[in-house]
């Protein structure tokens, strides 16, 4: 079996696969996709962060690839007109990162209830002036609507309730979730928005999930409510978002996911009023890859043992 390796993850996982699978024949691969041997027999890729155009050089000079696993959650980059034409497995690494997105979504919650980008730029001569302007609040006892209960909305339930906050959510098909209040399907996301206070986008990037999130889903949320996404920008239709922020139909947004990434500095989301942008950085964490090949070592192992695999994308429905 040959299996092709970017070599800019081949130090961390190459010793790994050689004590697992010691008859693994490895060919890396630059970010460009340029390898250095023949593809033509491979039946592996390990995807490491390389662009949609490295992908395609790499798939066309692998006419066996087989199998395609991808260090991410998310597969909307992955799912090339080339994978979804050929009969390529592709697996992802949901779950790997579900717990630092999980505590990177409370940070934000406690960021807006706690007035923590106000306090963090107080000075010496205005703290105690403008201390009586700031009135802080509390997520016990709010509501949160979670959007997407997969690896990383059940983790953000988690800590949700242990902060004492009721949970509300969604998911393709709906059952009954741990941590979760009721759970609902399809659209019925847009009948709870109404009771929510806290609204987080962890839903994957589909053609039934792009745009979802609309002017009329924003005109149903509360006046105070506060809306979180970190899962894809283009979930959400921009504009209905900077409108609902200028004419304060919510109260504001945390987005650690834009409809452009990197968002140039003329994008109006810069100047809309009462957001917090971060640079798409909620998955970080030092464990996230090792967590990340730990999936892909067991997935190789199954794939040698001729067992089914985990995390395997259902590639028509786009997750």
């Amino acid at each position: 079996m040959k299996l092709i390796l970017p070599d800019r993850i081949a130090e961390a996982v190459e010793p790994r696969i050689a004590a697992a699978v010691p008859d693994c024949a490895i060919v890396h691969v630059d970010q460009k996709g340029a390898p250095d041997g023949d593809l033509a027999d491979a039946e592996v890729l390990l995807r490491w962060w390389m662009s949609e155009e490295a992908l395609g050089r790499i798939l066309a000079t692998a006419p066996k690839l087989r199998w395609l696993h991808t260090p991410s959650a998310g597969v909307d980059h992955v799912l090339l007109p080339e994978v979804l034409a050929r009969d390529i497995i592709v697996t992802n690494s949901s779950g790997s990162n579900a717990i630092p997105i999980a505590e990177f979504v409370l940070m934000l919650m406690l960021g807006h209830a706690k007035r923590v980008r106000e306090l963090a730029v107080l000075t010496p001569e205005n703290a105690w002036e403008q201390a009586p302007k700031l009135r802080l609040d509390e997520i016990y006892e709010r509501t949160a609507l979670i959007i997407g209960l997969g690896h990383i909305g059940q983790e953000i339930a988690r800590r949700a309730v242990a902060f004492g906050m009721r949970v509300l959510g969604s998911r393709r098909h709906p059952r009954p979730t741990p941590n979760v209040e009721r759970v609902v399907g399809a659209d019925g996301w847009r009948d709870l928005l109404p009771e929510a206070d806290y609204v987080v986008i962890a839903a994957p990037l589909t053609n039934a999930t792009r745009g979802m999130f609309d002017a009329a889903a924003f005109a149903r949320m509360k006046r105070d409510a506060y809306f979180i996404n970190i899962a894809r920008g283009e979930i959400v239709e921009t504009e209905a978002l900077i409108a609902a922020l200028r004419d304060g139909r919510i109260a504001g947004a945390a987005l650690d996911a834009l409809p452009q990434e990197p968002l140039p500095p003329d994008h109006p989301l810069w100047s809309a009023p009462n957001v917090w942008i971060t640079p798409h950085i909620c998955w970080s964490s030092p464990r996230m890859r090792d967590r990340v090949i730990d999936i892909f070592l067991e997935n190789l192992r199954r794939y040698r043992a001729g067992e089914p695999l985990i995390n395997v994308v259902d590639k028509a429905a786009g997750y």
